[in-house]
């Protein structure tokens, strides 16, 4: 097809800005140009990638996948060249929430002794999912399987309990243990990274929700006492806040933790790395 890597960059930046005015800006090239480019893409795989209207700017299905795959092949042409120059890059590691809770400094600090010239940089991307299938992280701890056909292998790491996040000053702040229906009558707010939906309660004794982009928008409605929270136990040791309290939710289901890596890994240490992360995180022999 000759596609060129000049095409593929033209559209990574179409899709990441969402418009050919900030695309042409990112990649420091003229509107006409870039549109010649997308042309002449889309000529060569014969299929429409993008649809374009005099407001609006979206990729097709087609070009969505191609869209993740140019990331990914950038990405992948990226790192060869600067291990080329600098040898083997530094692990990347992903998470949207919590980590791996109290386990996480454990896990990197024994990692660092066993492992010195393999580095690992922590990233917090809002959807790991989609980073993995762009090549941006190497592995990703999630809280909610992937979607299927995303390419992408996943082990059960161990399950964690839930806990409900209240406002300091709160009646059920000062409990022990509270249940589902003691939040029923609340407002809940939910967020896609912390572990809770509303499908956690009965159809009929569901509370009202709402949701926030983050786990700071999270934290500051709880806080204020706008709403009540769900989540998973990690949370309460990597986001602690001074006006929030957690509490352990007696009858709610536990979370799985998950690591998830592509099915043609991105880095040489990935499987090192899983090894070592289900010795030192105490990984339960859990079915996948």
């Amino acid at each position: 097809m000759n596609v060129e890597v000049r095409h593929l960059r033209a559209l990574a930046a179409i899709g990441d800005e969402g418009t050919i005015t900030g695309a042409a800006a990112v990649l420091h090239i003229s509107q006409p140009a870039l549109s010649r480019t997308l042309e002449q893409l889309e000529s060569r795989v014969g299929v429409r990638l993008v649809h374009r209207t005099t407001r609006a700017l979206s990729l097709t299905d087609a070009g969505q996948r191609l869209y993740e795959r140019a990331h990914l092949i950038l990405r992948q042409l990226d790192d060869a060249l600067t291990e080329t120059a600098r040898g083997v890059r530094p692990l990347r590691v992903g998470f949207a929430w919590a980590a791996l809770g109290d386990r996480t400094v454990p896990v990197l600090r024994t990692w660092r002794q066993a492992h010195p010239d393999t580095p690992i940089e922590v990233h917090r991307p809002d959807d790991p999912e989609a980073a993995l299938r762009r090549g941006e992280i190497d592995a990703a701890l999630l809280r909610g399987a992937p979607a299927p056909g995303a390419g992408l292998e996943v082990r059960p790491l161990y399950r964690e309990g839930r806990l409900a996040a209240l406002p300091e000053g709160d009646p059920l702040a000062r409990r022990a243990a509270v249940r589902l229906a003691d939040l029923a009558e609340r407002s809940v707010v939910l967020c896609a990274t912390a572990a809770t939906t509303a499908g956690l309660w009965p159809e009929a004794g569901r509370p009202t929700t709402f949701e926030v982009a983050n786990v700071d928008e999270w934290l500051t409605v709880i806080a204020t006492g706008e709403a009540v929270g769900v989540t998973a136990a990690a949370t309460e040791h990597s986001h602690p806040h001074p006006g929030v309290r957690y509490v352990s939710l007696a009858d709610a289901p536990p979370v799985t933790v998950l690591i998830a890596w592509p099915r043609l890994p991105t880095h040489p240490a990935t499987h090192m790395f899983l090894r070592h992360l289900r010795i030192v995180a105490g990984a339960e022999d859990l079915e996948p």
